[in-house]
């Protein structure tokens, strides 16, 4: 397959492009390897994206592993949980095209030659695997793992109870410092929501469709295997490079079909739908 990033670096006339790369510290030989982006929508504005800067350092780690230069880059992410309730929410579904579309950009613009992508949040999963189907250079997604529970007497709680005890305070059934104590335990670290819904559900998806490895969505976000998986899907991504394997070979109608089956059998999101028309909708482009 074509090697995109060769327009970038090869022959004298590329020796600016060069002189830039080696200001961030790569060598001739990181330079004659084959690039891979590494793309995650970490920040802080939610415990979903929290970590994955430093979930992206063990995937860079897989690609240089694996045979290529990675060049990590961020892109943006809204939380639903946080922007709920107010005007925020309004940014939320339109937050999806402009992750994939700067995805699409950032990879068009620097001639990279494959992607990893690792997102955490509800419509991040979705957009960067649309930015992946619609690029369709090799590319390997992976979820940045859901939260763990918090305990409170015993008690597994998860943000969910934190919005039932509101109710039960707004009720009178609860005081107002059993809802502080509820509230500050309830997320207790990084990682998407603790349910079945669209972060938890896209990542299943991203599995059943053959975008990620198998088994990882599941671990947590804290979990040491979380940091494997990631650092597999680095060396994963340098793999389909090699051979020449992209997105529209792999998300086939019959994955779609999996993937639907398998959002039945989980009763997972019903966003899930509206993300899957979107992704389908790459691959005819």
């Amino acid at each position: 397959m074509k090697i995109s990033s060769r327009n970038v670096v090869e022959g004298t006339a590329r020796a600016p492009h060069r002189a830039m790369y080696k200001a961030m510290g790569l060598t001739n030989e990181d330079l004659s390897k084959s690039f891979v982006g590494v793309c995650h929508t970490g920040n802080e504005a939610t415990p979903c994206n929290i970590h994955l800067p430093n979930l992206a350092q063990q995937a860079k780690q897989g690609v240089t592993e694996g045979g290529a230069t990675p060049r990590e880059f961020s892109t943006i992410a809204v939380s639903d949980g946080i922007a709920m309730g107010h005007e925020g929410m309004k940014s939320s579904l339109i937050s999806r095209e402009v992750i994939a579309d700067s995805i699409e950009l950032m990879v068009r613009a620097h001639q990279y030659d494959a992607l990893v992508g690792i997102a955490g949040c509800d419509k991040s999963l979705p957009g960067t695997m649309m930015g992946m189907i619609r690029l369709n250079i090799p590319s390997v997604f992976v979820y940045g793992g859901t939260i763990m529970p918090g305990m409170l007497d015993g008690r597994e709680l998860t943000v969910v109870d934190v919005y039932e005890a509101v109710g039960s305070y707004d009720a009178g059934k609860i005081s107002a410092e059993e809802l502080e104590n509820i509230e500050n335990v309830a997320c207790p670290n990084a990682g998407s929501c603790g349910g079945m819904f669209t972060a938890n559900t896209m990542a299943s998806i991203s599995e059943a469709i053959g975008l990620s490895l198998p088994g990882s969505a599941s671990p947590p976000a804290e979990d040491d295997r979380r940091n494997k998986m990631v650092l597999e899907t680095g060396k994963a991504c340098a793999k389909l490079l090699q051979l020449g394997i992209k997105p529209l070979d792999i998300v086939t109608f019959e994955a779609f079909e999996n993937s639907i089956t398998m959002l039945n059998a989980v009763g997972g999101s019903t966003n899930g739908i509206l993300h899957l028309l979107a992704m389908a909708n790459e691959g005819r482009n």
